[in-house]
């Protein structure tokens, strides 16, 4: 079975002192892990440093058995992140928020197609929010943007999604309404992960967990 993720001795620093040190992480395609760790464990910066966002001190990471420097296709995977920059002054409705995920470099000046739509309006059904599609981003409650921010990553399709503490801020009965449907995903070969701090909450569909310590 292919890689998805791999990472070996995963190292980085800030200011001179190891977040994440000699980390090891291989995800077979189809697996549900999750990172299990208290804020500061360095979760978010190892889901960071996989998806390049965060520069690492040494190690190596590959994606899809891709080096990570060569790596090219983003629209594989999907992020819903811990924190929702810029999300209060984003003035764009919810439905346009969950459009703009089925944006690629390939396909940047087209019109979404009837099926891409339709993924749109299942996703944001999914988790509750197709009748509040045309409000504004910003009007919603943090949960509810968060779960708006979870419809837009199911609605690309994603062979790989990445949830950081994708249950802050979500009430109980959307809580089970969203590992039913990782569920679902899993079951359709999806490979997921997801880094929180509370298991107990999705660990349904969980296949697989590593568990970090406080730095």
């Amino acid at each position: 079975m292919s890689a998805v993720i791999s990472v070996d001795r995963l190292c980085v620093e800030f200011d001179g002192e190891h977040v994440l040190e000699d980390v090891d992480l291989h995800v077979k395609a189809g697996e549900f892990v999750a990172l299990l760790g208290p804020n500061g464990s360095g979760k978010t910066t190892l889901v960071r440093a996989i998806l390049g966002l965060q520069p690492y001190h040494h190690g190596k990471v590959a994606l899809f058995d891709v080096p990570l420097q060569r790596f090219r296709e983003w629209e594989r995977i999907a992020l819903v992140p811990q924190r929702l920059p810029g999300a209060s002054s984003i003035p764009v409705s919810v439905w346009e928020a969950v459009l703009g995920g089925l944006i690629s470099p390939k396909r940047r000046w087209r019109p979404f197609s009837r099926a891409e739509r339709a993924a749109a309006q299942g996703a944001l059904e999914d988790v509750g929010l197709w009748s509040r599609r045309h409000e504004r981003l910003d009007n919603l409650s943090g949960g509810q943007q968060r779960r708006a921010m979870i419809a837009r990553a199911l609605a690309s399709g994603a062979d790989l999604l990445v949830m950081d503490e994708p249950t802050a801020g979500v009430d109980a009965e959307h809580i089970g309404r969203l590992t039913e449907l990782l569920a679902g995903l899993h079951e359709r070969g999806t490979t997921v992960l997801v880094g929180t701090h509370d298991l107990s909450s999705i660990s349904h569909p969980v296949t697989r967990a590593m568990v970090r310590g406080p730095d």
